[in-house]
């Protein structure tokens, strides 16, 4: 449950609209619910601004299916990362509303958008990135900030790179992606004042060894200010750049 839902909640019990026994129904399930093979928190979007968000792969449709019921009836926002079309088309048929990211391989739910803070700068070293930039992109997107792309910039053509040098500057947080040698993290950490978001990806020949060889170049980065996610983590750089953001806009002028 979100906190517009919980004040509302609380302004209509003061008004006398909801009585007490039907705001308790409502409250009983915080802060999860067990539907035996899952545990959904509800509570979650209260503590850190954002609904659970669910992963798709391992679970099958009905899984899915069910746990984005439940999520959909407490809340405006949902995601569901690393799933199919087949999996949409079952959630879709019970969740009205519900968007395919067929690039980022996730299903969003956003009954309330707003308006998007800018700040956030993706960049990816090459087209086979995509799917993790998309990730990244609609993660930041869902929890109200834009994301502006640079895409196919790697280091094998750095003049591509320095061509959006002003835009990268004016970046708050920049998130840099890349496979193969994964150097691209360490020229952007280099360029900017802002931090640095970097996500190996799992893009490359075989002694990229699926991601593993751009995780340890970003890693081992000599450039400051560099931190790094997961392999194909574009959910998690996402999730942190949108964190950033959102302190930096709270910053006094």
């Amino acid at each position: 449950m979100e906190p517009a839902r919980i004040r509302q909640l609380l302004e209509d019990v003061a008004a006398g609209r909801v009585d007490p026994a039907g705001a308790y129904e409502r409250l009983r399930l915080l802060p999860y619910e067990d539907i035996g093979f899952a545990k959904i928190d509800h509570h979650r979007s209260l503590r850190d601004g954002m609904p659970e968000v669910v992963l798709g792969e391992g679970k099958t449709i009905e899984q899915i299916v069910a746990i984005a019921e439940r999520l959909a009836e407490r809340s405006d926002r949902m995601l569901i990362t690393r799933t199919g079309p087949e999996a949409y088309a079952a959630v879709a048929g019970r969740v009205p509303g519900v968007t395919y990211h067929a690039a980022a391989r996730c299903i969003s739910l956003n009954r309330s958008p707003g308006a998007l803070l800018p700040g956030i700068v993706i960049v990816a070293g090459g087209t086979a990135d995509l799917s993790v930039v998309e990730e990244a992109a609609l993660t930041a997107e869902l929890i109200g900030h834009a994301s502006e792309r640079i895409i196919d910039v790697g280091v094998a053509g750095i003049h591509r790179l320095l061509a959006h040098l002003p835009q990268l500057q004016a970046a708050t947080v920049v998130i840099a992606i890349a496979g193969m040698d994964g150097a691209l993290a360490s020229a952007v950490g280099g360029l900017v004042a802002g931090p640095v978001i970097a996500v190996p990806t799992s893009v490359g020949y075989g002694a990229a060894f699926g991601g593993l060889a751009p995780l340890l170049t970003m890693l081992n980065s000599c450039a400051t200010g560099v931190a790094v996610v997961n392999i194909d983590n574009g959910f998690g750089a996402g999730y942190l750049a949108a964190r950033i953001n959102t302190l930096a806009h709270q910053r006094p002028d």
